[in-house]
């Protein structure tokens, strides 16, 4: 079968490779029928994520149909459409009883999938602990609506809601990619008191408004004076950081009012520093990631409900057999990319 490779850091190849099987009773096998390209993809192309394993097929977003379960696996079943979870979890560990999952103590726990094992950016996928890693699809929700559940809607979902939003909370979100999107249609949905969203990026900011006309964008350049003007306590209430650059880690702590939380999504490339001599006295409740993503059965109920809808950030479709020219237009953001999907490009049975 065709898969998406890390071959060596910078090297990422189309190629042939046996289609998964079963290793354990708990796992599924997923024909891929829709996939797309995380920019945490790249950051495994880049180098910036030692635990990624050369030789693995990367992809990570994915939903499909289930071929194939063990007889450990219950809750899904052959023919079943799944979105598949960007993390794989045993749900019985100390820390997955508390929906911690992220932190789930088997070996391959927390971000596998197109990391440390073959993800999904192929034919084909192995799911391990498939009761855990794969949610039905309502028949009521197409696959394109359900392709960011499992990772960047569970993303926006676990940083909204951890975030400890109040309905007069100013909340600034740092960010306007494919990620701060997800975040901002889940902020939403705890009816905060006003929504700011800041990015350098002109285009990305036509696009919030064009979507989410009541939501409030900035620059960078002129954050300060929108976040003054939109709140009550010389900041915001709640900060979101979702763009994973120097700048936006200060820019977090520094439009944060005090006592606020602040809340970090983003992957970074290397160390932030915290400058504790300028921030003391703020008292602010730092919050990390990754993303806990226990939830995509309640956000594809969002989904059928029409409260979350994420289609209009797929601005591009692109067959796996093409899929380095995806990955070249996304990477370098040409043509008003947002997210880009893959599909097969065998015939659909």
């Amino acid at each position: 079968m065709l898969a998406y490779t890390y071959v060596a850091q910078g090297d990422f190849q189309l190629l042939d490779k046996p289609m998964p099987v079963l290793l354990h009773p708990r796992d599924a096998i997923v024909r891929v029928t829709l996939s797309s390209i995380c920019t945490s993809d790249l950051h495994i192309k880049h180098g910036s994520v030692p635990r990624a394993v050369p030789g693995i097929t990367v992809g990570h977003e994915m939903v499909g149909i289930v071929e194939q379960v063990g007889e450990g696996v219950s809750t899904v079943g052959p023919g079943d459409r799944v979105a598949v979870n960007v993390e794989t979890f045993c749900g019985a560990c100390f820390f997955c009883r508390r929906g911690w999952v992220n932190n789930c103590t088997d070996p391959n726990g927390g971000w596998a999938l197109g990391c440390r094992i073959d993800g999904g950016q192929a034919e084909y996928v192995r799911v391990p602990y498939a009761d855990q890693g794969l949610s039905k699809i309502p028949d009521s929700v197409t696959d394109l609506q359900a392709l960011l559940v499992g990772d960047l809607l569970s993303t926006g979902y676990w940083a909204a809601k951890r975030s400890r939003i109040g309905p007069e909370d100013t909340v600034l979100i740092l960010g306007a990619g494919p990620t701060g999107i997800c975040t901002l249609q889940c902020v939403r949905l705890f009816r905060p008191g006003a929504v700011l969203v800041c990015d350098s990026d002109p285009e990305r900011l036509r696009f919030v408004r064009r979507h989410y006309p009541d939501v409030l964008t900035s620059s960078p350049e002129g954050l300060e004076a929108l976040v003054r003007a939109n709140s009550s306590h010389g900041g915001a209430d709640v900060v979101l950081e979702v763009a994973g650059s120097p700048d936006t880690f200060r820019m977090a702590w520094q439009y944060a009012r005090p006592n606020a939380v602040v809340t970090v999504v983003a992957l970074y490339d290397g160390p932030q520093n915290l400058p504790l001599p300028e921030m003391y006295g703020k008292n602010l409740t730092f919050q990390t990631g990754g993303v806990d993503g226990c939830d995509c059965g309640a956000i594809l109920a969002l989904i059928a409900a029409g409260k979350l809808d994420t289609t209009a950030l797929i601005t591009h479709t692109y067959p796996l057999s093409r899929i380095g020219e995806a990955y070249d237009l996304f990477e370098h953001r040409r043509d008003g990319v947002m997210k880009v999907a893959i599909t097969p490009d065998r015939p659909e049975r």
